[in-house]
């Protein structure tokens, strides 16, 4: 059977973790022991959190863009061109320009609400008050500022690939050559541990360029970054790649003992190095960084492969609820961020153990967000934009058939 035509359902799985991740991952920076420029630091705090947001980073990303690769070939395969690129702009472009002008005022109040919280009193209405007023800034910060940064580079490297294979395309000669090229590359990257080793070199070489020892967060300016730029669209071409040779998506996810030790000792390796990054002083701190950005790169890779393999182990058949949260993903991630903060800064000075009032965060954050999502969006113009089409509302369909019934 032709891949065009399965549904792949853990991969719906494997997006909707990447999402879901970014939200404990953000819900978990306020706990970090060492101040990282977040709205706010509690109380309370752990390295251990410090080892998950470090590790976690290191993977979410790139695993939702290579998924994102994976899906935009086959749709466009599907859709054709021009139907493509306008569903593109409907469903990332319009929802990254509205969301931002929603979101942008509540995230900036959030931060002055978390600056007061560190230094004692958190007025809530002068909080509101300076988040309503970052709107006029504008033009300056517009459309930067805020987690949604990943929504015009994924338009921007959607974009560049189809504008690279339309160029290619005009000459059939030239494209069957670089096609085969490609996939003969492809093939030996995933079909081997030397395979992975130098995809390895080749992403700790494009991390060597940020302006961190980690990923670099471009959330400053629309204007991508190349090092980040290459480093995702990387990751969104293997996905490209990969749906139109299931096989290789197969040789992709194989784990076997020599690709888990590596990831272990990676991260081992990589949480100890961290440590120097700062230390721009010391002898040895370019020979450090080189090691750290192997390992890094390590991590990124395996962990990558892991989340598929397992998602592709749990969720390979169809699954209500998984297919659910699935949809819910996009909508979850896109709100969460002011409701994360907004509770970091109300736990924050709250006498409890760093787990519980993380706990607490993610699930009255995931609720509260599945509540906004299935009542005001997934049955509404909104969950079509998202979505691609409106779906009914659970919520709403429950309570209706309850009175009903009743």
């Amino acid at each position: 059977m032709s891949i065009q035509h399965t549904r792949h359902y853990y991969l719906d799985a494997v997006r909707a973790f990447a999402l879901l991740l970014g939200i404990v991952f953000h819900a978990s920076l306020s706990f970090v022991p060492i101040f990282i420029g977040w709205a706010v630091m509690d109380i309370n705090t752990s390295g251990v959190v410090s080892i998950f947001v470090f590790t976690s980073h290191a993977f979410r990303m790139p695993l939702f863009f290579l998924v994102a690769g994976f899906f935009t070939g086959l749709k466009l395969h599907q859709l054709g061109v021009s139907v493509f690129i306008k569903s593109r702009l409907t469903r990332i472009a319009i929802p990254f320009v509205i969301a931002w002008l929603i979101l942008r005022p509540l995230l900036a109040s959030g931060w002055v609400m978390g600056a007061e919280s560190m230094q004692g009193e958190v007025n809530v209405w002068t909080g509101l008050l300076a988040g309503v007023n970052s709107l006029l800034n504008a033009p300056n910060d517009f459309l930067v500022g805020t987690h949604l940064w990943f929504l015009h580079y994924l338009l921007s490297i959607t974009f560049a690939m189809i504008l690279l294979k339309s160029l290619l395309s005009t000459d059939q000669h030239i494209y069957e050559n670089v096609r085969k090229l490609i996939l003969t590359i492809v093939t030996w990257l995933c079909s081997s541990t030397w395979g992975t080793l130098c995809l390895v070199i080749c992403t700790s070489t494009v991390l060597w360029f940020m302006r961190g020892w980690n990923i670099d967060t471009p959330d400053k300016s629309l204007i991508p970054e190349l090092p980040i730029f290459a480093l995702y669209a990387g990751f969104f071409a293997l996905g490209w790649v990969l749906q139109k040779h299931p096989v290789l998506l197969g040789k992709f996810m194989c784990l076997n003992w020599q690709k888990c030790f590596l990831c272990l000792i990676s991260t081992i390796i990589g949480v100890s190095l961290s440590e120097y990054e700062g230390q721009s002083g010391h002898p040895h701190y370019y020979w450090l960084k080189a090691l750290f950005l192997v390992c890094y790169a390590m991590m990124m890779w395996t962990y990558v492969m892991i989340a598929m393999r397992i998602c592709r182990r749990f969720f390979y058949q169809a699954n209500k609820v998984i297919q659910y949260i699935s949809e819910a993903s996009y909508s979850l991630y896109l709100v969460h961020l002011p409701i994360v903060i907004y509770l970091q800064i109300i736990f924050a000075e709250l006498a409890f153990h760093w787990a519980l009032k993380l706990l607490c965060i993610c699930v009255i954050t995931f609720v509260f967000s599945i509540l906004l999502y299935d009542v005001l969006i997934r049955a509404t113009i909104i969950g079509k934009v998202l979505n691609g089409k409106r779906k009914p509302s659970i919520i709403l369909k429950y309570r209706y058939s309850s009175g009903v019934n009743s």
